[in-house]
């Protein structure tokens, strides 16, 4: 399979972006990025303190993520972003046209039992709410699907490999 686009793996933190992107990456045979490495030490620290980043904080580290995207675009590759808000999206669009957006979505109580498992990451379960309020789910006219986090992140990496072919036969 081709894959000329780059894959956005998005979605509230704790809903597995980074293990299913590393999946996808792997089965799609292109690099992986972890969104989290284009972070400013300044957004580290806001979020380990426990406050949400605003508007003006994702903005740079939204335009380092299209950097990627748009030198991965001839190639492919797989990201992982939270791309929570449709400007954000329309950010990554605008520096990587032909972005597939791959949203993990889950409800409340999964997500945190996740985040709450989870050891050694910035990222507090004190912010899920605030991400959960911030989300504005793909639209049918953006490019991409919605796909649940119950199964296991190979399943899941399946799922949207089987739609990037569907993607790519409408093209």
């Amino acid at each position: 399979m081709n894959t000329p686009q780059v894959v956005v793996v998005m979605g509230v933190s704790g809903t597995g972006k980074s293990t299913v992107g590393e999946q996808l990456a792997a089965e799609l045979g292109v690099p992986y990025a972890e969104a989290d490495d284009f972070h400013p030490p300044a957004n580290i620290a806001k979020m380990s303190a426990g406050t949400p980043l605003d508007d003006d904080d994702r903005r740079p580290w939204l335009d380092a993520i299209g950097r990627w995207a748009h030198d991965h675009s001839a190639g492919g590759g797989v990201v992982s972003c939270s791309a929570l808000k449709r400007a954000y999206r329309d950010r990554l669009r605008a520096a990587a046209p032909g972005i597939f957006f791959l949203h993990l979505a889950g409800g409340r109580e999964q997500i945190a039992e996740r985040l709450e498992a989870r050891k050694g990451h910035f990222f507090k379960l004190g912010l899920l709410d605030s991400q959960l309020a911030t989300l504005e789910p793909l639209q049918p006219d953006e490019n991409g699907i919605a796909v649940d986090i119950t199964p296991n992140p190979e399943a899941i990496a399946e799922l949207a490999v089987a739609a990037l072919r569907r993607a790519e036969v409408r093209q």
